[in-house]
């Protein structure tokens, strides 16, 4: 029997993460959106000013009988970098920032230990900025948001940023991705 948990990660530009996560083993549902800001309903257009305070970010909904939350911390720490304030390469700015938005306390203690663990072993050259707290209102991104990767493959940040991320996925974490079912 299926146990759905959910997992609101902000890694900078929404549809890396979302890219990586819909083609993994476990992951039923993965939602484009924005948390952690001070406007209401806010746009897309709102969010790029950077004057909302929301980060762009994805929840996962995710089968815990499948997958579990430190499993989707390590992919999570892997497709981002977790050491650069408010700035995931060409995006810069609060909406990009790395964050971990947790809904329990477990979650916030294996958020916490992994970045721990992760700053302590030297996996990364430079300390963690990943922020941690507790989940606030998500707000759904607009349609042409989901599965961004999946419907505009050809488009050219796609063939340059997401492309390279989901070939990582595929090379690294083999292992995790969704086998094709046959007909």
């Amino acid at each position: 029997m299926s146990q759905i948990e959910k997992a609101t990660l902000a890694a900078g530009c929404f549809w890396c993460i979302e890219a990586v996560f819909e083609l993994v083993e476990g992951v039923n549902q993965v939602v484009s959106g924005y948390i952690g800001g001070t406007v209401e309903n806010p746009s897309y257009e709102e969010i790029c000013t950077g004057t909302t305070d929301h980060a762009e970010a994805i929840e996962v909904y995710y089968d815990q009988t499948l997958i579990d939350y430190q499993t989707v911390l390590e992919i999570f720490f892997s497709y981002h970098d977790p050491t650069t304030l408010n700035r995931q390469g060409a995006d810069v700015g609060t909406q990009y920032r790395s964050a971990i938005f947790f809904h329990n306390e477990t979650q916030k203690q294996f958020a916490e230990q992994a970045i721990k663990y992760l700053n302590e072993e030297k996996v990364f050259p430079d300390p963690i900025v990943t922020e941690v707290t507790h989940a606030s209102k998500f707000y759904e991104g607009e349609d042409y948001h989901q599965s961004f990767f999946k419907n505009n493959p050809y488009q050219p940040y796609c063939q340059f940023i997401i492309a390279p991320k989901v070939t990582k996925l595929r090379e690294k974490h083999a292992h995790l991705l969704k086998i094709a079912q046959p007909h």
